[in-house]
């Protein structure tokens, strides 16, 4: 059994550094930025989106639990305008993958959402994250563009 329960300002600072971590080495291996410059864009983008912590109404930090034991987080943001809601990070610790954790949450998620009136989840998922695209795929999404990039050089 999986639950999806809001996280608490205690829990904050460990998925921050979590986060932070994570998605700079993301953005230094798609965009080829020094881990510098990395980490800088991580921790302006959770900035912008969190600038009072967990205080805010436009995202939704959730911690995913299996039997009381944190296993993952879910960080998500509702378009009411659209019935959708868009999915920043779906972290499982690589101690807790393989277990079905992940196709639990989504569809944990999707039952909290259609209550409320949602009817769409979007995300973007790195073409090289093969576990991810899987994972998705499994639970019915359809890939619906391409995200790409090209460095220019002088």
């Amino acid at each position: 059994m999986i639950q999806l329960r809001p996280m608490t300002s205690n829990e904050y600072p460990a998925y921050c550094d979590y986060f932070i971590d994570d998605y700079s080495r993301e953005i230094a291996e798609n965009y080829g930025h020094s881990m510098d410059r990395a980490l800088e864009i991580a921790n302006q983008d959770l900035l912008r989106s969190f600038p009072n912590g967990l205080e805010t109404n436009d995202h939704e930090l959730l911690c995913i639990e299996s039997d009381s034991e944190l296993v993952g987080y879910l960080w998500h943001s509702i378009n009411a305008n659209d019935k959708s809601t868009f999915i920043y990070d779906f972290f499982i610790f690589p101690s807790c993958r393989n277990n079905g954790y992940g196709k639990l949450a989504i569809t944990a998620l999707e039952s909290q959402l259609k209550l409320i009136g949602i009817e769409q989840i979007k995300l973007r998922v790195a073409y090289q994250n093969q576990r991810a695209l899987k994972l998705y795929q499994e639970v019915g999404f359809a890939i619906s563009g391409y995200n790409m990039s090209k460095k220019i050089v002088s």
